[in-house]
């Protein structure tokens, strides 16, 4: 893994439990990633709106860890490459009764021939 070129907020809250742009909308998503400068939740590059690397190439916050259960990895959009990160404040995952992909009632039945 590469060293950490851009700042981490250690003190930045998640968005929220899923990915803010698919909630605001009838969208959905596989897996959440959350912005480790801000905390923005978005949605995964396999996603089919690609909300966590559009919000990276808006703000520059090139920084995003996973927020899968069990996951606790960190990439930088700009290198394209896995980054040592910092704990950041809870909760560090989405609850684990939301399903994947989520949200529940919005998933397609076809969710799997539509990712990216």
């Amino acid at each position: 893994m590469s060293k950490i070129r851009h700042s981490i907020n250690v003190n930045s809250q998640p968005s929220g439990a899923g990915c803010v742009e698919c909630l605001k909308g009838d969208g959905w998503w596989l897996h959440l990633r959350r912005c480790a400068e801000c905390g923005h939740i978005g949605c995964c590059d396999s996603s089919p709106e690609q909300h966590s690397s559009k919000h990276a190439a808006e703000t520059g916050h090139h920084i995003i860890a996973s927020f899968e259960p069990g996951e606790d990895w960190f990439y930088d959009f700009e290198t394209r490459n896995y980054v040592d990160g910092v704990p950041l404040p809870p909760p560090t995952a989405h609850p684990t009764d939301q399903p994947v992909p989520g949200p529940k009632g919005k998933v397609p039945h076809n969710w799997e021939s539509l990712l990216n």
